[in-house]
């Protein structure tokens, strides 16, 4: 986490990697599957859970949440999907990216 600017409110698990450069919010959950490239900007109040892979120079705004199991009926706890995302994106406020739902599945 050298570099990184995270407010004192924010909570990264420590088996997190966040990348050089990287700031994130006030009230923002970052769970220990995440790992955040370099110079990414997570605004305030943004859940980032499951394993998710997130790419350098993206911004993330407020409210987000990123990782969440998916919102299908069938889907099992017990499958091992995820979440990635590349370089120099815009996520906007409140928007949500859940995780695949067939096992093995990317979003």
């Amino acid at each position: 986490m050298s570099d990184a600017k995270i407010h004192p409110t924010a909570i990264v698990d420590p088996d997190a990697q966040i990348g050089v450069a990287v700031e994130i919010g006030p009230f923002s959950v970052i769970g220990p599957q995440a790992v955040i490239g370099q110079k990414t900007i997570v605004q305030s109040h943004v859940v980032i859970e499951g394993q998710v892979t997130i790419g350098s120079g993206n911004f993330i705004g407020h409210g987000a949440i990123i990782g969440a199991p998916p919102q299908d009926v069938s889907f099992s706890p017990e499958r091992k999907t995820m979440v990635e995302i590349g370089n120099e994106n815009v996520i906007r406020e409140y928007c949500t990216i859940h995780r695949g739902s067939p096992d093995g599945s990317a979003t």
